[in-house]
This record gives C-alpha cells, structure tokens and sequence, in this order.
C-alpha cells in the first residue's frame, strides 16, 4: 500500500501564498501521474494540476501562472506552490498519486487525507 500525507494548508489573506506538501511512502512499482485536486463545499473534486510521468503538467485555467507542482523524487515529496490566491481558491486539497502500488497489479488512484485552504477577502 501506499500512504500519502499532506501538509501545508492554512489560512491566508486574498493575494499570499502557501506551499502544500505531500508525501508519499510504501511500495511504489509505477507513477502514471501524480496531481492535487480540491473540493469546495458543495462543489464537485477537481483536478487542480497533474504531472505525468514524462513530465508533462496540465493546469486548472483559473489557477494557470499562479500555482506550481513540482516533485522532489529523491524523497518521494510533491509540492504545490500557490501564489496570488484568491477566495475563490478556497477547499480541501487533496494529492492523488495514480500508479501501480504494493500488490495491486493495475493501475490505481490514491488519496492523501486532505488540507484545508482558506483564503480571506
């Protein structure tokens, strides 16, 4: 299995940042993508932003030159850096990882438990 912890989340003013963090432990054989989506209340889960295995990252248009995903591979750490936030960025963040993880044989999705963020007007 796999266990992903996230970290980060807070409360912030319109316009400031906050980096979240997710890290990832267990038997991992294969990354197909490793991403953050966010649910606000009410609302459906969303893919925030992703980053393929090659490398590729895909963004939310909302949230384009804004926030970054990044990954730290040496300590299996993924970040997602949030700038200029606005209230309408306001959720639970969760980190996905989809890939093939301990003794499943096919590909997956795995969730880290969620980090509020809250953004202030």
């Amino acid at each position: 299995q796999v266990q992903l912890v996230e970290s980060g989340g807070g409360l912030v003013q319109a316009g400031g940042s906050l980096r979240l963090s997710c890290a990832a432990s267990g038997t991992i054989f294969s990354i197909n993508s490793l991403g953050w989506y966010r649910q606000a209340p009410g609302k459906q889960r969303e893919l925030v932003t992703n980053m393929t295995s090659g490398g590729r990252t895909n963004y939310l248009d909302s949230v384009k030159g804004r926030f970054t995903i990044s990954r730290d591979n040496g300590k299996n750490i993924m970040y997602l850096q949030m700038n200029s936030l606005k209230p309408e960025d306001t959720a639970v963040y969760y980190c996905n990882l989809r890939g093939i993880v301990g003794r499943n044989k096919i590909v997956d999705d795995y969730w880290g438990q969620g980090t509020q963020v809250t953004v202030s007007s």
